[in-house]
């Protein structure tokens, strides 16, 4: 049986309205993923959950086992992935508080393990392949997160790039100006590689992106932890009706 998985990004390390029914640690070839891997029930569907981060948000960006992530959904029968991701806005009408489905990704990171055709492991067996990465989420997931928003009356943007950049540290003024010169909209940390990841193993994959603070320079002032933390706690409604609403498409 397939099912529709969701990746938990910052803030989103549990799932209040997931109804858990099983919690158990797993193994891949590409070693353990970040947490336990979680099955439960959302609006009465069987759904798997994973939070990024760990159960307890240590795991910086940069030391995430992105492969070991996608590769045990992929085994627990994952055929569409939900990525939550807490990110900063760039665009005008990218502030605080926006929902935002992305459709193209800048990336900026370096040094992650970031396929599994690097000679090693299950995949790295087989022949080299270089996917498709024209456009990298997958339109079809893009359009269910749309209609699911749509049929709750949930302002969403839809279309926008996420600029993935190596944390954990934020980003300098003169980075962001240089992100949005490339056409960046929104500004994160873990789109990749967990979005070519998903591709190489023909898995459909989107980002539901809440922003949760301006990126550097676009607002006066620093960045203030607590602004992202209370930005955070009040996307988490609208972003839980939103997969309730998914889900019951399904």
């Amino acid at each position: 049986m397939s099912h529709l998985a969701i990746i938990g990004g910052s803030g989103f390390a549990t799932m209040s309205k997931l109804e858990v029914a099983d919690s158990r640690p797993v193994e891949t070839d590409y070693g353990h993923p970040s947490a336990h891997l979680i099955r439960g029930r959302l609006a009465g569907r069987e759904i798997l959950f994973l939070p990024r981060h760990g159960a307890s948000h240590a795991i910086p960006p940069h030391r995430i086992n992105y492969r070991a992530n996608i590769q045990a959904l992929f085994d627990a029968g994952a055929d569409r992935i939900v990525a939550l991701a807490a990110v900063g806005g760039i665009a005008e009408d990218c502030g605080p508080l926006t929902l935002c489905i992305p459709d193209q990704i800048i990336d900026y990171t370096h040094g992650r393990e970031n396929t599994f055709y690097d000679g090693l492991g299950a995949k790295g067996g087989g022949d080299l392949v270089h996917v498709d990465f024209s456009y990298p989420y997958s339109a079809r997931l893009r359009r269910q997160l749309s209609d699911a928003a749509r049929d709750i009356d949930l302002p969403i943007r839809d279309g926008g790039t996420y600029g993935v950049t190596q944390g954990p540290r934020l980003e300098t003024v003169a980075e962001i100006c240089r992100l949005q010169r490339d056409g960046c909209d929104l500004v994160g940390m873990t789109a990749m590689p967990e979005a070519v990841l998903a591709r190489e193993l023909g898995m459909c994959y989107a980002t539901l992106a809440f922003v949760v603070n301006w990126a550097a320079g676009k607002a006066q002032g620093t960045i203030n932890m607590d602004e992202i933390n209370a930005n955070l706690d009040q996307c988490a409604t609208d972003i839980d009706r939103l997969l309730i609403s998914l889900t019951a498409q399904s």
